[in-house]
């Protein structure tokens, strides 16, 4: 198949896969659609078998990561990592909604950096509400951060983000590397996020908490912190004795899951339950429908729309990072980054590397938009919905309108800043 017929087959192909993941019929797994689609495009012709082996081989070692990642998650839940949380943030509020708001902020961006965006959306968010109807205070500041934290504070370790892993990559840079160049950015983000918030949430945040009173239960669990510590550690220290990330990832799992399945805090059932196995399945036939689209139109559309500059300006590095913001929100930033990292790979290798982590920017920040700008954004939502917590479209839309722009601004003028000082 080829021709005009063949990009509106593989465009189509790819709206399928992106609204059942959406909309995810009868509660249906995203695979259940993706897997499917992903063999029409072989069996059509719109991807070579070769090409999609290919596909599959390159996100291999990222969607191990990612299995190995969101175990680790569920392990620390097991453990009562995010119980301890929570307690520490009802008892460190002091009856006061902006410190809890600070203190939400500190800890989503913490856990977003180190066990991934989806352990801030599945595992912190609930904690957070809870926490919140505990101290009798307006959930709604505090939830959205959580929502907007799990995008945009996931700018600074490739371990943050399935699209950090692509990123880090597509980069050539060691894990330290990418930290340090990333810093700026990071810092910058989280701080627009949390003076937005803050503004945009001011009269929910002016009523007084309800002090909460420290809980026998909530104990630190040392062993299961000092695990995830080393784990961290492991991650900086990997990449300079040329170690994938995701076997660091893996060793943090298999110690927690040792202790969590001899303490009969988690089961058999639970570990595979965790890895999510057909999420994993579902990112590699997503990874095959978005070659076939690139591969027809899409990343030849790109490459005239993405500037090719000699050198890393301000000016491009907006545009890139404008560009993968507005192409998250259409066709999701997983999709997106998958594209464009194709895209800015044929620029010199001297500008390669600050225009990546310009793609970074607008693919992390930019889902904060709309639902549809990444999977972590749609499972936010699905999660508060199945707490009574309906979110509503037009807030969240008019709350991403304010914070999207302005961080991907400053985020982007500090990578700048950062490429500058590091002669990129």
């Amino acid at each position: 198949m080829t021709g005009v017929v063949a990009t509106v087959a593989a465009a189509a192909l790819l709206v399928v896969v992106l609204v059942a993941a959406a909309v995810r019929p009868r509660g249906l797994p995203e695979a259940a659609v993706a897997i499917p689609a992903a063999m029409v495009v072989v069996g059509a012709g719109l991807l070579a078998l070769p090409a999609a082996v290919a596909e599959v081989g390159t996100l291999g070692p990222t969607v191990g990561f990612l299995a190995a990642i969101l175990l680790l998650g569920r392990l620390a839940e097991a453990e009562g990592v995010f119980d301890w949380l929570g307690a520490r943030l009802a008892t460190g509020s002091r009856g006061r909604p902006t410190r809890l708001l600070g203190l939400v902020f500190v800890a989503a961006s913490t856990t977003t950096v180190v066990l991934s965006l989806d352990a801030t959306v599945v595992l912190l968010t609930p904690v957070v509400l809870l926490t919140a109807r505990r101290l009798s205070v307006r959930a709604r500041p505090h939830a959205y951060a959580c929502g907007h934290l799990s995008n945009s504070a996931s700018l600074l370790l490739p371990v943050s983000n399935l699209t950090n892993l692509l990123a880090f990559s597509a980069s050539g840079l060691p894990f330290l590397g990418f930290a340090g160049l990333m810093a700026l950015p990071w810092l910058a983000a989280v701080a627009v996020e949390y003076g937005v918030l803050r503004w945009f949430f001011r009269n929910d945040l002016q009523a007084p908490a309800s002090p909460a009173t420290p809980s026998p239960t909530t104990e630190a669990p040392r062993f299961a912190l000092v695990v995830l510590g080393l784990t961290l550690a492991g991650f900086a220290v990997s990449s300079t004795i040329g170690l994938e990330p995701v076997w660091v990832a893996a060793a943090g799992a298999v110690v927690l899951a040792a202790r969590s399945l001899t303490g009969g805090r988690i089961d058999v059932t639970g570990v595979v339950r965790a890895i999510d196995p057909l999420f994993c399945l579902f990112v590699l036939a997503l990874g095959i429908v978005v070659a076939a689209v690139g591969e027809h139109g899409l990343t030849d559309l790109l490459r005239a729309l993405v500037p090719a500059p000699d050198a890393t300006t301000l000016l491009a590095l907006l545009a890139v990072a404008g560009i993968a913001a507005v192409l998250a929100n259409v066709v999701n930033n997983l999709p997106a980054t998958l594209v464009l990292l194709d895209v800015v790979a044929t620029a010199p290798p001297g500008v390669r590397t600050g225009l990546v982590l310009a793609v970074l920017l607008g693919v992390n920040i930019g889902p904060n938009l709309t639902f549809v700008g990444s999977l972590a954004t749609l499972l936010w939502r699905q999660v508060l919905g199945a707490r009574d917590d309906q979110v509503s479209t037009a807030e969240f839309t008019r709350l991403g309108a304010l914070t999207v722009p302005l961080t991907l601004a400053a985020a982007t003028c500090a990578l700048w800043l950062g490429l500058q000082v590091a002669g990129l």
